[in-house]
């Protein structure tokens, strides 16, 4: 059985803007370095393996699917179940046979929403471990408003027999949940509050106690602070690892027990993703199959 923190990733060799469909890509066409992408994710891959001690998985990289590398978009999954991605843009949607043939092999449980409902996997819903262990059930954060419906949430809830929470995203340029929230082990939270509408700020705040919150700044959040992997580790502080950090945030994240590491993926957010974009968290036993290296 696994014992160690899983994820799923992509390597980038054919990662590129070559599309517009959110705001982070306007004017970016064309505009990637590849080598400097490569050499990002590998440092991210690195610190994660080398220095965090977590497992990566691959998906093998496609041409004409410069998005693949984002795996948070792939699916959901919790327990041994994996919900695959329907996306909304007709740019991304052939990365979706690809990520279900990858869950299949591995093993997972694939529950497909009904068609029709749009849903982008750990991009816009998040499981609160911190949180779920205060309950008798998983605590899932869910939006909608730009990529997946609303229609998705009761199926979710369902499905993974959780607490499912909705909110509202406002702001196109944090167009996923993930690029706008955090939630960290302990039951803490790492957000930006412009992003959701009135009734989510109000819901997140009943929920999440004040000394439990951390909001970001307007340039924390432009540089994608909340687009990150957080973690506990077996011996160590629990992990928050994301693209940059002002001091102020680096300090309240410090204060409150976490070690910070950044790694820039300044290539990425040209295409409106960072750490958590890049990964996708695992959390059952592997096929043999799916388990073994790629050429990074």
């Amino acid at each position: 059985m696994k014992t160690r923190i899983s994820f799923l990733m992509c390597p980038p060799h054919f990662f590129g803007v070559e599309y517009v469909i959110n705001p982070w890509m306007q004017g970016k066409l064309g505009d990637t370095q590849r080598p400097l992408a490569e050499a990002q994710w590998n440092a991210l891959h690195t610190l994660l393996t080398e220095r965090l001690g977590a497992d990566v998985l691959l998906v093998p990289p496609q041409a004409r699917l410069p998005d693949l590398v984002f795996t948070a978009n792939a699916g959901l999954v919790h327990s041994g179940v994996c919900i695959p991605s329907r996306f909304r843009h007709p740019e991304r949607q052939g990365e979706e046979p690809l990520f279900r043939a990858w869950f299949e092999a591995a093993g997972y449980t694939v529950t497909p929403l009904p068609a029709g409902i749009a849903f982008e996997g750990a991009g816009d819903a998040l499981f609160d471990e911190g949180a779920a262990a205060l309950h008798d059930q998983p605590i899932l954060w869910a939006a909608h408003g730009f990529r997946s419906d609303r229609a998705a949430h009761p199926l979710l809830a369902d499905i993974f027999d959780a607490e499912v929470l909705s909110l509202g995203l406002v702001d196109p340029r944090f167009y996923h949940l993930d690029t706008c929230f955090c939630p960290l082990p302990g039951g803490q939270l790492l957000w930006y509050p412009p992003a959701f509408d009135a009734a989510s700020v109000g819901k997140i705040e009943a929920r999440v106690p004040r000394d439990r919150r951390i909001a970001v700044c307007a340039e924390d959040a432009g540089r994608f602070a909340c687009n990150a992997v957080a973690f506990e580790r077996p011996g160590g502080a629990p992990a928050v690892v994301l693209n940059a950090a002002s001091e102020a945030l680096r300090e309240a994240l410090e204060a409150r027990g976490f070690s910070v590491h950044e790694t820039p993926l300044t290539e990425f957010l040209k295409a409106g993703g960072a750490a958590k974009c890049l990964t996708l968290r695992l959390d059952t036993p592997y096929s043999s199959s799916t388990t073994g290296t790629a050429d990074l």
